[in-house]
């Protein structure tokens, strides 16, 4: 792979709805509003039908070239294409979509700042509040409960479609419009309206835990994620265990999961992957830690990317994964460009772990099932590790 061909989450699944499946993962794991673990796209080739698609991009842009010379929407013309292929993760994206999501390859998004959680009762509360953003500027703090959005009420609704109303999805809303927020402190309830504004992600925290371990949340793999990585590796304590906590993790760049995977390979196979029936490699770069014990925390929000760097410290004996079994993502897509700049994503080949597994709809199974307790499992599991 080119360092520009990404495995992808799940896409849009109508309009008004737009991209909000996609936060599903980086929202499990506590993002904030809007942060899109989104991938870098590969060049634009006219490509062949494969076994992987029913239908091909080039059929695709053709069906929307017809429909612009005609005087329609190709958008909704290559909209209607994907959806009768089959394919389960083809999409197609406006522009301003796609722009997003290039936006957030850089780690940055469009939100207010709010990292959202709901509750058993469904209540939506405020997770965390990002310093300097203008939910932070408007005083809101960590457990005030979100009642509405613009007047929507948000009680019992998916996190992810309360974060598409922050972010104005349904709209395109861009930097500096308002949000009215409707929220509520013990006995008070008031109303406040945000300015949307451009932010950035945190996809990966370092933080330590009793006995020098050293824990590695990887949040999504935007740009520059696989370096810091490599980087609290090398400064985690000498002799002492990591935990790499790719909980919520929908996956990311490609590349970024083959550098945050090196930190703990010395070389070796990735993961194997077709593009077209074309046989591929992913090779880790030498000289990673080796000796550190590890442990994968997973879940069923680890997707794509996540599952390839988790496939393969697995197969490769580096690391005991540890909870539930991950999404089952584990096919690639590529882009074509539309007539009207719109943007149609097919796939074209999937991918396997170094042992030759197949991800896609079968997940990962963990070594060591763990739902609740799962971190403290993880420490367990360390503690072992290190006096064998």
């Amino acid at each position: 792979m080119s360092g520009r061909d990404l495995f992808c989450q799940p896409r849009r699944v109508g309009r008004g709805a737009a991209l909000t499946l996609v936060f599903a993962g980086v929202l499990a794991a506590g993002a904030a509003t809007g942060a899109l673990p989104g991938e870098e796209r590969a060049p634009e080739p006219e490509v062949r039908r494969t076994a992987a698609a029913s239908v091909s991009r080039h059929e695709v842009a053709e069906a929307a070239a017809e429909a612009m010379a005609d005087g329609k929407s190709p958008e909704e013309a290559a909209e209607r294409a994907v959806s009768r292929s089959g394919d389960r993760w083809g999409a197609v994206y406006s522009e301003g979509e796609y722009e997003e999501f290039t936006e957030a390859l850089d780690g940055r998004y469009t939100g207010v700042g709010l990292m959202a959680r709901r509750e058993r009762d469904g209540r939506i509360e405020v997770a965390r509040v990002r310093a300097g953003s203008p939910a932070a500027e408007a005083r809101i703090r960590e457990g005030d409960r979100l009642r509405s959005v613009d007047g929507h009420r948000v009680d019992g609704r998916p996190v992810t479609e309360v974060v598409s109303l922050l972010r104005g999805d349904a709209t395109d809303a861009p930097v500096g419009t308002p949000v009215r927020l409707g929220l509520e402190r013990g006995t008070r309830v008031w109303s406040v309206t945000l300015r949307r504004a451009s932010l950035s992600t945190e996809p990966v925290t370092v933080r330590g835990l009793p006995g020098g371990v050293t824990v590695i949340k990887v949040a999504a793999f935007t740009r520059g994620s696989g370096e810091r990585v490599r980087g609290a590796v090398r400064q985690a304590r000498p002799g002492a265990g990591i935990i790499l906590d790719l909980r919520g993790n929908s996956g990311g760049l490609v590349t970024e999961a083959v550098t945050a995977a090196s930190a703990f390979l010395d070389g070796g196979l990735v993961a194997t992957y077709d593009v077209e029936g074309e046989q591929r490699a992913l090779h880790a770069e030498p000289g990673g830690d080796t000796e550190k014990p590890l442990v994968t925390l997973v879940d069923g929000g680890t997707m794509s990317a996540a599952e390839l760097v988790t496939g393969a410290l697995q197969d490769r004996g580096r690391a005991v994964v540890v909870g539930a079994r991950t999404f089952g993502k584990g096919s690639v897509q590529m882009p074509s460009r539309l007539p009207d700049g719109s943007v149609a994503e097919l796939t074209v080949g999937h991918y396997r772990t170094p042992a030759g597994r197949g991800v896609d709809g079968k997940g990962i199974t963990p070594d060591l099932e763990a739902d609740t307790g799962a971190l403290r499992r993880a420490e367990t599991v360390l503690s072992g590790l290190g006096e064998r």
